[in-house]
């Protein structure tokens, strides 16, 4: 059975699915978000591409990153090799991940950094923080950069960084994990196996158990079904690149009933 969490985007892609095509009654009552949208043209593209708002939004576009794709030399997973010593991080990562992860060191030994683009989270808890050990043991940095967009699971993936750099422009979002039968972190005891798996994970990345606490408190401030939004600053905070410990970020930042959502990338993603 997958560690609580594991659904974060799974469920968000699910509820997306009900509100677009309907659903016996009985599910009709679990639906807790409608999605809308707007169309713009894309001189690049040649075409009308989708504009999604709120939680759904689209930092630099489909396009934009179907281009950077195109750059790459190799691709392993969500991973892709830009150069000896680059890779980006475009997709939602899941149970094989860590294999495809070190696959791409095996092959590209020498990269130093992971730029994270399009980042919308994981669909397994366990493998994703396995694959941020991963990537603080090898010593390699993590580097969101202006118009990046780094959601849900993929947060610790951030933190996971050897050395972490936020770029004005970058965007965070977070929120609480459900597990498979629909329990969020509050339904357990603060010190229970479900939720110390979080704290430890944030402790060996580098954070003082009380600002590990502070920070899971902080994410979990929202349901799995919305979505906090944290800009550069607000992120600076929790990874002492500014002062204060993150505290200050309030619920009122919360995009109230958002989900956190994933861009299509040509490929099926979790």
């Amino acid at each position: 059975m997958r560690h609580a969490g594991a659904m974060r985007s799974a469920i968000a892609f699910l509820i997306a699915l009900v509100t677009l095509f309907g659903a016996p009654v009985a599910m009709q009552a679990q639906v807790i978000s409608t999605e809308t949208y707007v169309e713009e043209w894309d001189d690049a593209a040649g075409q009308w591409v989708r504009v999604d708002e709120g939680a759904e939004r689209l930092i630099n576009g489909p396009a934009a990153h179907a281009a950077r794709a195109a750059q790459a030399i190799a691709a392993y997973g969500p991973f892709r090799v830009m150069d000896e010593r680059t890779a980006q991080l475009v997709g939602a990562t899941n149970a094989a991940t860590p294999s495809q992860f070190a696959a791409m060191l095996r092959d590209y030994p020498a990269i130093a950094t992971i730029d994270m683009l399009e980042c919308p989270g994981t669909d397994d808890d366990r493998a994703n923080m396995r694959l941020g050990r991963m990537i603080r043991a090898a010593g390699i940095a993590t580097h969101v950069p202006a118009g990046g967009s780094v959601r849900s699971g993929a947060v610790e993936l951030f933190l996971a960084g050897a050395r972490r750099q936020i770029d004005d422009g970058a965007e965070f979002a977070v929120h609480a994990w459900l597990d498979d039968s629909g329990r969020q972190p509050h339904q357990f005891a603060p010190d229970s196996p479900e939720n110390r798996t979080y704290l430890d994970f944030y402790t060996e990345m580098g954070m003082e158990m009380a600002q590990a606490r502070a920070f899971y408190d902080m994410t979990n401030s929202v349901t799995n079904n919305a979505a906090l939004w944290l800009d550069a600053q607000d992120m600076r905070r929790w990874t002492g690149s500014a002062d204060g410990d993150g505290t200050a970020i309030q619920q009122a930042n919360a995009d109230d009933g958002a989900v956190i959502a994933y861009l299509d990338l040509g490929s099926a993603t979790p």
